[in-house]
């Protein structure tokens, strides 16, 4: 839209015929200088050589004394831009989006933005090839990337290598959702799975935040969403691990929140409590929902609802913000 012809003519030098919508970007700055017909440029000055209208053109408009390379410059810099507006594809990350609340967060956003969804995965390439395929049955669009969030250089590596493959790429939006459960008793706790739980959920949320976050700051704009949980708020016994990694990140939340606010990124965290997925399949339902005032497991597609929200220019004011999603469980 805007800029159609370029046309090299001997006499005249180089004529810009514009027609159809605009832009609206180039409408405002070319529209008073065209009219919806011909600029022509001779002796260094621009000129309006007449209206498109009734097919024929009109009569020359006066003479615009526009210096030629102020103008060209203007002209350039709208080309630039509905260029880039054109072939830049925008994503959404997803750790951890092959399965549970991830795999319904990804299949979410797919449905309700433009964004393509990049979905992470970190062993189970079948569940995220089954993701995506799910999502291109629901008219979206997106791609599976492996990486171990828990791992700063394959992180920084298969996140490089992404970028240089779409360069014409951002990610907009992520969703910090990886995390793993090693549950028991803090005094018979093995260091490994100490170590392995804080590692995936809190050096995750660093490894992957922090590489992005850049791009985000120099496009000034951006959504970080943390999926946390009711066990860093409240904490739970048999998972002090867990409840340490999560807490950490609800922290983290609030601080990068006020840090990054006046580049136009919101960093927010979803709190689920028992939420039916492979990771709450072992317990015995009938029993923890008596902790629960809605007397149920909620879905991970409520969950999702919510990420969605966040992710959207609909919650351009909230920020810094860690909402509970756990049917009613004091936290």
């Amino acid at each position: 839209n805007g800029l159609t012809n370029l046309l090299w003519l001997p006499t005249h030098g180089y004529v810009f015929e514009f027609f159809g919508s605009f832009h609206h970007y180039g409408y405002q700055v070319l529209s008073e200088i065209t009219n919806g017909g011909y600029i022509g440029i001779e002796n260094k000055k621009i000129y309006n050589k007449g209206t498109r209208s009734g097919g024929a053109h009109g009569k020359a408009k006066d003479p615009v004394t526009l210096d030629i390379q102020i103008f060209l410059k203007q002209c350039f810099k709208i080309v630039y831009i509905i260029h880039q507006m054109k072939v830049q594809t925008k994503y959404v990350l997803v750790t951890g989006g092959s399965r549970g609340i991830g795999r319904a967060i990804c299949l979410q956003l797919a449905k309700d933005s433009d964004y393509s969804i990049l979905i992470n995965y970190k062993s189970n390439k079948d569940a995220a090839n089954q993701t995506l395929e799910d999502i291109k049955e629901n008219g979206g669009s997106g791609e599976i990337i492996k990486f171990d969030v828990s791992n700063y250089n394959d992180v920084k590596t298969q996140l490089d290598i992404w970028s240089k493959i779409h360069n014409n790429s951002l990610i907009e939006v992520l969703v910090n959702n990886a995390g793993i459960t090693k549950d028991g008793l803090f005094l018979w706790m093995e260091l490994n799975d100490w170590d392995n739980v804080i590692k995936t959920s809190l050096n995750g949320f660093f490894n992957v935040t922090n590489h992005l976050i850049k791009d985000m700051l120099l496009n000034k704009y951006g959504r970080i969403i943390n999926i946390v949980s009711v066990s860093g708020l409240k904490g739970t016994i048999g998972q002090t691990n867990y409840a340490a990694a999560k807490g950490a990140v609800v922290a983290a939340t609030k601080s990068l929140a006020q840090e990054i606010a006046k580049k136009n990124i919101t960093v927010n965290a979803v709190a689920p409590g028992f939420v039916k997925t492979d990771m709450t399949n072992h317990l015995d339902e009938k029993e923890y929902r008596k902790l629960i005032p809605l007397n149920r497991f909620g879905e991970p597609e409520e969950v999702a609802h919510l990420v969605s929200f966040l992710a959207s220019k609909k919650a351009s004011y909230i920020t810094g913000e860690v909402i509970n999603i756990n049917g009613g469980i004091y936290s």
